[in-house]
């Protein structure tokens, strides 16, 4: 058992280290990773952000369609924007409210 672990150890490192076994290969290495760093890398943070835009913009609305039928007129009942922190949703305002009733209760 133990031999066989060595044995797939060996072979994993034989894997990794595979590419730097002749120059043309770890030519390539460099080529990859300098291509990862100038083009990869950068274009990474504003797809995060766009991600995170597209989240946020669903989340309103879906907000918005639900204040919408409702037939309410007290849009501060579904978001809250003079609260802080992200507390200012319709579904952590209740949640903080059940956790308030719940910590006095007497």
């Amino acid at each position: 058992m133990a031999s066989s672990l060595g044995e797939l150890a060996v072979i994993a490192h034989k894997f990794i280290t595979a590419p730097q076994a002749s120059s043309s290969s770890f030519c390539n290495v460099i080529k990859l990773g300098t291509f990862c760093c100038t083009v990869v890398w950068p274009c990474l943070p504003p797809l995060m952000m766009y991600q995170y835009i597209r989240a946020k913009d669903e989340d309103m609305y879906a907000t918005e369609v639900l204040y919408f039928k409702s037939g309410s007129r007290d849009a501060k009942a579904f978001y809250d924007s003079s609260r802080l922190g992200g507390s200012g949703h319709w579904r952590i305002q209740q949640d903080l409210e059940t956790i308030r009733a719940a910590a006095n209760a007497e």
